[in-house]
């Protein structure tokens, strides 16, 4: 028998299941080492890899120890993180010598991945308001040698205060999380919760338009399902600012955000966001969206 939010996820995903496994992923870092390397040298302790097609860095693996404590770990030769959490700064295309705010940027899976694929070259503001997780992303910027970015403690809600522009800008915004990501999460979320956490993102969102470049980009993401925190926010962010436009993700992988809810039409726009279903991609769920500002 179906729960409140299996029966909402159905509504959108007609065969939705929770008999999902989400797969484990590195990203090779090739600020410090070459994919080929590293593969022999993990290969070589009989851990299992298999290269994600739709990633430039991103494997899968398999392994009878932890990958959170090898010498090529602590290194900085790679970082353990998801699929889906992969696709966000690939989605983002941050260019060598463009200027990026991360609006949301600790403990830096994201952030150090955007270093990574801008070789080093640009500069990079990552913004964070707890002071613990902000000494987690100076850490990892260390062990990966990531020279390009500057932190902040900082609610990004007031992010104007920092008096710049920006090329590109990415929300990897607060969320309710999703069944993957936590045992018994089915059992503890309030749509209360969900609610509350929406006018969060709405308030980053319109801290991250007042930032943007007038033709950037901005990367709105969660590794939420619920609508309320994704297609219903990014469709009052388009009504809001009718200068965005939502651009498509060309990716094979996740379906289409949806355009009705609870009886309501939303932006067709949203047809261009994504939406990962973790029984279809074996990735926790997550959902992206891709805005430029015209």
């Amino acid at each position: 028998m179906m729960g409140f939010f299996e029966n909402r996820y159905a509504k959108i995903c007609p065969d939705f299941t929770t008999d999902a496994t989400e797969k484990k992923a590195l990203r090779v870092n090739t600020l410090r080492i070459d994919d080929c390397a590293l593969k022999k040298r993990l290969e070589n302790k009989k851990v299992k890899l298999e290269k994600i097609p739709y990633l430039k860095d991103g494997y899968f693996y398999d392994a009878s120890f932890s990958l959170g404590a090898t010498p090529e770990y602590l290194l900085g030769y790679y970082y353990l993180q998801g699929a889906a959490s992969q696709l966000v700064a690939e989605i983002l295309d941050p260019q060598p010598g463009e200027t990026v705010l991360d609006m949301a940027a600790a403990p830096g899976s994201k952030a150090t991945h955007i270093a990574q694929l801008m070789n080093g070259k640009g500069s990079i503001f990552a913004l964070d308001n707890n002071a613990q997780r902000l000494a987690s992303l100076r850490n990892n910027c260390e062990r990966l040698m990531v020279m390009n970015m500057l932190l902040f403690k900082k609610d990004a809600r007031f992010a104007a205060d920092l008096g710049m522009t920006f090329d590109k800008v990415l929300l990897d915004a607060p969320c309710s999380g999703n069944f993957c990501s936590e045992k018994g999460w089915l059992a503890k979320r309030r749509i209360e919760d969900i609610k509350a956490n929406a006018r969060v993102q709405k308030e980053l969102l319109k801290a991250a338009y007042a930032v943007l470049k007038k033709g950037g980009v901005l990367v709105y993401s969660t590794c939420s399902l619920e609508p309320e925190e994704n297609e219903i926010v990014i469709d009052w962010f388009l009504n809001k600012f009718p200068d965005l436009e939502v651009e498509d993700i060309e990716f094979g992988l996740g379906d289409p955000g949806t355009v009705t809810w609870d009886g309501k039409d939303l932006n067709k726009q949203l047809l261009r966001t994504r939406r990962f279903w973790p029984h279809k991609t074996g990735t926790e769920g997550f959902f992206i969206a891709r805005l430029k500002k015209r």
